[in-house]
């Protein structure tokens, strides 16, 4: 199955407000699979890290709406199967290569523990594993279990993906901050280098 294939819908009685919610998560979590995908294969490193900070910032938004909700409920006991869900080695290894040295990054696990562990990361281990997890909820939605597919990304935002998403985030944030005030430091440097020789010349 692909990241956007589409399955029978089937009809299921929720309330017009989870309906609309759970579609809403949908559509952002179909445009981040697309967008990631299209990301790592293009290969276009100027533009991939803000790119992917945008998705990412879209993606939280979508989540911290599951996130303040009570908790919901699966109608069914067990999980219905979904099929096999789909291999995306592929965009970790893309994201990596494109990435470079910018793909590692340290975390802080737990701001509120005792003793705060610092933990290595990579960002395209973590929008892999964020993908995969999306993917999961998307193939529930897609099949008309909608509860199924609430409950499946709340959970999975509390669990997993939510803080990996942050983590993610701050990575980017943090690229893209150090791209743009090093490269300014580095111009005020040097035009003050120039200006030091204008005087004593």
């Amino acid at each position: 199955m692909s990241m956007t294939d589409d399955a029978t819908s089937t009809a299921e009685d929720l309330p017009s407000d989870l309906e609309d919610l759970a579609q809403g998560v949908a559509d952002q979590v179909a445009s981040f699979l697309i967008a990631v995908r299209e990301l790592a294969h293009r290969g276009d490193v100027p533009t991939a890290v803000p790119l992917l900070l945008l998705e990412v910032s879209q993606l939280l938004l979508a989540g911290a709406r599951l996130g303040v909700m009570t908790d919901l409920v699966p109608r069914e006991q067990y999980e219905a199967e979904t099929g096999p869900d789909p291999d995306l080695d592929h965009i970790r290894m893309e994201l990596a290569e494109l990435l470079g040295a910018a793909d590692e990054y340290v975390e802080v696990f737990d701001p509120y523990a005792e003793t705060p562990e610092l933990v290595p990361g990579r960002i395209s281990d973590d929008v892999t594993a964020i993908a995969e997890r999306l993917v999961h909820g998307l193939a529930h939605h897609r099949a008309g279990r909608v509860g199924e597919a609430l409950w499946w990304w709340q959970f999975s935002y509390v669990s997993s993906w939510g803080s990996e998403a942050s983590a993610v985030l701050r990575a980017l944030q943090s690229v893209v901050a150090h791209d743009r005030l090093d490269a300014d430091r580095n111009t005020t440097i040097e035009m003050e280098r120039i200006a030091v020789a204008d005087e004593l010349t």
